[in-house]
């Protein structure tokens, strides 16, 4: 299992602050800031290193938040069983 970089955790954090936030929208609850939370996400992605791996890289450039959060949840296999969905 790969070990994550302290942006890594980062990005990773967000992630599932992006998640709940959106949950937060379909159950009806105080509208949350997804703005912001996409403005962090872009900032964070922008400081990735250049050896940063490249699906990483390939998911938050395409905005494929969901499939970037399996990745850093050591999880990619479930990438390949995904219909696409993004979140």
């Amino acid at each position: 299992m790969r070990v994550m970089t302290v942006l890594e955790k980062s990005i990773l954090n967000k992630l599932v602050e992006l998640e709940a936030a959106v949950k937060c929208l379909r159950t009806g609850g105080p509208k949350p800031d997804l703005a912001s939370i996409f403005l962090e996400l872009d900032g964070m992605t922008s400081e990735l290193p250049w050896d940063t791996d490249p699906n990483l890289l390939h998911y938050l450039s395409k905005k494929s938040y969901q499939k970037a959060m399996l990745f850093l949840q050591g999880r990619e296999s479930e990438n390949a069983q995904s219909n696409g969905r993004h979140v």
